[in-house]
């Protein structure tokens, strides 16, 4: 409401709308016949096009973006056992089941979200805060003015035409609060384990993008580990990813 005085924000046209029809994205499998609009409903084309590579990077993006958001949610509830999740693959199989459900759908991916952590600061903590805010965001399917009014970019000339989000920024502003305190369970102390947090932490908000912040972390983990003679602390997984993360960088296959 404040953002429309100054025209921040466009008022909403209207109220209530009819949702978009999902015809032209239902099961459109085939990346080059979605890219042009025809041909067979297939999956042929990976195969043919060389887009398995991508798919691969893909995977990886979407597999640590997920874990990533859990265990900071999860830490946010206090959910966490002696540092680990409890009931982790049902949480991982949930959000697969979604994310493979949308894309068959041909929305953008349906993922768990780190904003999930102000939800857990305020004590949403069970399945039956994850229920109402579904049946909210299926309510949003039929208020489709009124959520656009949210989510408007206001472009900046004053900073080069940057494009700025004032409606949700302060609600960001305040999970990135709630999340801080989280910070204090790191072990600054001891530089194998704070040097690789304090990158992650730094990648993240530069990079937009979870995923960037663990790989780094990752590598620095790895690197530190072995460098210090320690290599034996971190699971094997833990430089196996790392050097996938590497070679990642190397060929240029960010996400």
């Amino acid at each position: 409401m404040l953002g429309l005085w100054p025209g921040v924000v466009s008022p909403p046209q209207g109220v209530f709308s009819a949702p978009p029809s999902l015809s032209p994205t239902l099961l459109a499998l085939d990346p080059l016949a979605a890219l042009f609009g025809s041909g067979p409903v297939s999956v042929r084309g990976l195969l043919e096009n060389g887009l398995l590579t991508v798919i691969f990077v893909l995977f990886i993006l979407d597999l640590f973006g997920t874990v990533g958001t859990l265990i900071g949610v999860s830490a946010q509830a206090g959910l966490l056992k002696d540092g680990k999740l409890p009931r982790a693959r049902q949480a991982l199989l949930s959000d697969a089941v979604g994310t493979v459900g949308g894309a068959l759908l041909g929305t953008s991916t349906v993922t768990s979200y780190i904003e999930s952590a102000s939800g857990a600061a305020e004590g949403g903590r069970t399945g039956a805060t994850s229920f109402f805010t579904a049946l909210l965001f299926l309510a949003t399917l039929f208020l489709h003015p009124l959520v656009m009014v949210v989510g408007q970019g206001y472009e900046a000339a004053w900073l080069g035409g940057a494009v700025l989000h004032p409606p949700v920024a302060g609600a960001l502003v305040f999970v990135g609060y709630l999340m801080a305190k989280n910070m204090s369970r790191i072990p600054w102390e001891d530089v194998t384990e704070g040097l690789p947090a304090f990158l992650c932490m730094l990648v993240i908000p530069l990079s937009f993008n979870i995923t960037e912040g663990i790989a780094v972390g990752f590598i620095a983990y790895s690197v530190l580990k072995v460098l210090t003679g320690r290599r034996k602390e971190a699971h094997p997984l833990v430089h196996g990813f790392a050097v996938l993360f590497v070679l990642r960088y190397l060929f240029g296959l960010t996400g």
